[in-house]
């Protein structure tokens, strides 16, 4: 989200409504900021509004433009990664964990 911040988005409510203008801020629970929006109603009713701070709970969807696709942050992760450090299904911490990891290896 964060990567969006500056670019006009959508964001689609689960009221119904929608608002579209620029993303001035977004939090990590998709609490969002825009300024510059249009807000289109449930009726269709549209409408300008200066700034607006949507809850990320109301959040349907977000459409975000199509040049982000290829941030960082929308990258899936290859679980196929050779470079891992434990192998699939061994994590937290101690060395529990470590004897775990070895005694599979060897297994």
């Amino acid at each position: 989200m964060h990567e969006a911040e500056g670019h006009v988005i959508t964001a689609e409510l689960k009221s119904g409504e929608s608002y579209r203008g620029e993303l001035f801020d977004a939090e990590d629970n998709w609490n969002v900021q825009l300024k510059d929006v249009t807000a289109t109603a449930k009726d269709g009713r549209i409408s300008h509004l200066e700034h607006i701070f949507i809850r990320g709970s109301c959040i349907r969807f977000l459409i975000i433009p199509d040049m982000l696709k290829n941030a960082p942050m929308f990258k899936r992760i290859d679980p196929k990664h050779k470079n891992k450090k434990f192998p699939m299904g061994v994590g937290g911490r101690g060395r529990a964990v470590a004897a775990r990891a070895s005694a599979k290896k060897g297994a």
